[in-house]
């Protein structure tokens, strides 16, 4: 008798195995292709025209079968515009910008999900609330209020905010904990209460809970959020340009304006120090991978 039941459910296996692929999987799969590639084609193109030189460019056009490719572009882009001073000033903006955040939003968030204030979900709300404020609406009074405030001489040269890498740093700051804020705080309240109980039973003071347990159990939240501030706070041009009138503080993507001319712009060398310019997102991106695709599902299994 097993045998029989063997030989008759094994037709149905096999039957099992070769049942073609529903149309919903078929049609999800085409649509993830088709995602990728109209996501990779702007970067592939960017790529292509670095590769070639930009008297062959006007000669057949930018959408045309190359009849030569070289890394000139990369070489004449790096030097021309002096990338590596632009570099740096990205280092001292992107860095601290990022630390203070983490810090000021985790400390942040710790109090409003651990700590009972009347007013936690009014200040939640506060910085959530910020967050949907554009950035242009308040580009006006920000530049009166930057031309205003004085620093020292070793915090900005001008001796104002306007005008220094400080000023940068504190508006970065100023527009990124809001959503830091929002993001850990909901990723601490998934933390079990029994586990703050327990610390608390044990002695451990407010300070302490927050720097032994809350600290450590939210990496995987933290190294998220570095990467996308990271990514956001490197590529911003928008405030470079706007708080900051001497060229050489800029950071490197505003220097990527330096390669183009008053009447001409060679795009093939501005593509080439584009893709330079977006070098360390990408390597920032390959250290942190893991910790970041943690972060994406956060709180996913909670309940």
């Amino acid at each position: 008798m097993t045998a029989q039941t063997i030989n008759r459910t094994a037709p149905r296996a096999s039957g099992d195995r070769r049942r073609p692929p529903r149309w919903g999987s078929v049609a999800s799969q085409a649509f993830l292709i088709c995602a990728c590639v109209l996501w990779l084609l702007p970067i592939a193109f960017a790529l292509y025209v670095a590769l070639r030189p930009y008297s062959e460019t006007q000669k057949y056009g930018y959408v045309s079968l190359p009849h030569h490719l070289t890394l000139k572009n990369f070489s004449d882009a790096w030097t021309q515009s002096d990338m590596l001073h632009y570099f740096w000033n990205s280092v001292l903006i992107t860095v601290p910008s990022v630390i203070i955040v983490l810090a000021l939003a985790s400390g942040l968030a710790f109090v409003l999900t651990r700590v009972n204030v009347k007013i936690n979900v009014a200040l939640l709300i506060v910085f959530t609330a910020g967050n949907l404020l554009p950035q242009q609406v308040i580009i006006t009074p920000l530049y009166r209020l930057f031309l205003q405030i004085h620093l020292p001489t070793f915090l900005a040269g001008s001796g104002l905010l306007y005008n220094s890498i400080t000023g940068l740093i504190v508006i970065n700051v100023a527009f990124q904990l809001g959503f830091c804020t929002f993001v850990l705080s909901n990723y601490m309240k998934s933390i079990p209460d029994e586990m703050y109980e327990a610390a608390l039973v044990d002695g451990a003071g407010l300070w302490t809970r927050f720097r032994k347990l809350t600290v450590p159990l939210c990496r995987p939240a933290l190294a998220a959020l570095a990467t996308l501030l990271t990514t956001w706070i490197y590529n911003d041009f928008f405030w470079a340009i706007t708080l900051m009138s001497s060229g050489n503080k800029r950071p490197v993507t505003s220097a990527l304006a330096n390669l183009q001319g008053q009447f001409v712009s060679n795009q093939n060398l501005i593509a080439a120090a584009a893709m330079i310019a977006a070098i360390p997102t990408l390597v920032v991106y390959v250290l942190l991978q893991k910790q970041f695709i943690a972060g994406l599902s956060l709180g996913s299994s909670k309940g």
